[in-house]
């Protein structure tokens, strides 16, 4: 049993850890995830930062404001080839980094946040062109939003999707990983992209086009990021197991 805590990236860190401990052989199967609530010292403590949002957030949008702060569970279980094979999905490549660039502003040119989704296609196999969606992780800070549509616009291609789904759900902060990794998964099991909820006008300045409506897609690999305080990073790719 094992406890990861690395701010926003805690719970897709998890998987990272999990899939090691399978690759070693140490066990046969993992159960990941992680819970996250809400609680008066994280309001005020995001407040104090002036990160929360007056309204519903508007991540990507032209005119965001900030958080919402929300709260989740979720748990995955991962095995090693021959224990789950009947599983419709797998988890294909992750990534880690650490920029520590600043304690709570991610790297402005999204160093950290590209060595993540690079070493998760690396360790998946696939060429950039190959994700068919990514779930940001699209807080609705001026900041974050910014600086990671510059990462993926410098390794993406226009045929990648993506969308933030904090519109939908807050931030859930610790929990955000395992939430948005199966929000990545339920896309790959409904063929369908989910949009940005609120937003409705795109930062001009955004160089990649952001999804603001739901869509039906046909997808194969998606890919889920996760960035928390001090540049920890995190990136999941997942996959479908048709063949």
């Amino acid at each position: 049993c094992l406890t990861i805590s690395t701010a926003c990236s805690s719970s897709a860190k998890v998987f990272a850890t999990g899939a090691r401990w399978l690759r070693c052989g140490l066990v046969d199967a993992v159960l990941v995830g992680g819970a996250d609530s809400l609680c008066l010292n994280t309001l005020y403590g995001f407040n104090s930062l002036q990160l929360l949002s007056p309204e519903p957030c508007r991540p990507s949008s032209h005119d965001r404001q900030g958080i919402n702060i929300g709260e989740a569970a979720g748990y995955a279980l991962i095995g090693r080839p021959g224990v789950l094979d009947d599983a419709g999905f797998a988890l294909l490549g992750y990534g880690e980094s650490s920029d520590a660039w600043h304690m709570s502003h991610p790297h402005p040119e999204g160093k950290g946040a590209l060595a993540s989704m690079d070493q998760a296609l690396a360790g998946a196999g696939l060429e950039p062109d190959a994700i068919g969606y990514i779930n940001l992780h699209g807080t609705a800070s001026k900041a974050n939003d910014a600086v990671e549509n510059v990462a993926i616009g410098r390794r993406f291609g226009g045929a990648t999707r993506i969308s933030s789904t904090k519109g939908w759900t807050g931030h859930a902060l610790g929990a955000a990983g395992i939430l948005e990794a199966v929000i990545a998964l339920d896309a790959l099991a409904g063929q369908r992209i989910p949009g940005t909820l609120n937003t409705t006008e795109v930062d001009p300045g955004f160089a990649f086009p952001v999804q603001l409506d739901n869509m039906e897609a046909p997808l194969r690999f998606v890919m889920s990021n996760s960035f928390g305080f001090g540049g920890n990073n995190a990136t999941l790719v997942f996959g479908r197991n048709d063949d």
